[in-house]
């Protein structure tokens, strides 16, 4: 029995591989800063005994290691961990100030990788899992107004090809999935602040992408259960693009 830990899970793509893992029959280890919606996700799922939530917040790591030791707790083995928490703030370089700098600098980047340092830990022990990473086509150089995000994006693509080259002799897997303009709950929230509609950021993102419309939030979930599944055995240090056509 398979046991996915993600960083993130309560809204979103993250929300969709929760769902699709727990139907796959495994137990699934989720965060995020509203115990109330987590405790709401697990009820209505009906999934008491195969989840885990764990409140936190990820300006911070220092309920990381706690999120980590209660997940094993409960679960005994990490097998797969998903890297899915990430904060995409409107900033040129010009623009970005030190506290918005450190805060996605530290969702994006520091507290995936303070996980790691626990997680792989343990699956070397175990000699076996997998990692997912979430990755952005703002990877290569982003929007103008994307940088701080663009380059924990590309940094978070280093990192995942660092653990596929090193930790391959303990039977560790991590791969890079490139996930294209989504139509989930933070990308509304975004765009209402600019006083775009949602059909208007449809129609927008319609005429921009190649394939004609934004991701629904469960198009990216394929690929995920792909790269925690042992079909997949053999697959590490790969990339793949699920963006509609979009290159940014």
């Amino acid at each position: 029995m398979k046991t996915v830990m993600l960083l993130g899970g309560t809204k979103g793509v993250g929300k969709e591989i929760l769902k699709a893992s727990l139907k796959k029959g495994y137990n699934v280890s989720f965060c995020g800063r509203d115990e109330v919606l987590g405790a709401e996700i697990i009820e209505a799922l009906d999934a008491k005994d195969k989840t885990y939530f764990h409140k936190i917040d990820l300006n911070s790591i220092d309920g990381i290691k706690a999120y980590f030791n209660e997940t094993i707790k409960k679960f005994g083995q990490i097998d797969a961990l998903i890297i899915y928490a990430g904060i995409t703030p409107v900033a040129s370089i010009i623009d970005t100030e030190e506290d918005l700098y450190d805060k996605v600098f530290n969702v994006n980047l520091k507290a995936p990788y303070f996980l790691l340092k626990h997680v792989l830990k343990s699956m070397m022990e175990f000699k076996t899992g997998s990692v997912v990473f979430f990755g952005s086509a703002h990877m290569d150089y982003g929007q103008a107004d994307r940088t701080a995000y663009a380059l924990t994006k590309s940094t978070l693509y280093t990192l995942s090809t660092h653990i596929a080259h090193h930790y391959a002799k303990y039977g560790i897997r991590s791969n890079y999935v490139v996930m294209g303009w989504t139509h989930t709950e933070g990308e509304l929230e975004l765009r209402s602040t600019e006083g775009i509609s949602e059909e208007e950021l449809k129609e927008n993102a319609g005429s921009i992408i190649p394939m004609g419309r934004m991701l629904n939030p469960s198009d990216p979930v394929p690929a995920v259960m792909h790269f925690i599944s042992d079909d997949s055995a053999m697959t590490t240090g790969s990339i793949m693009r699920i963006t509609g056509g979009e290159y940014i």
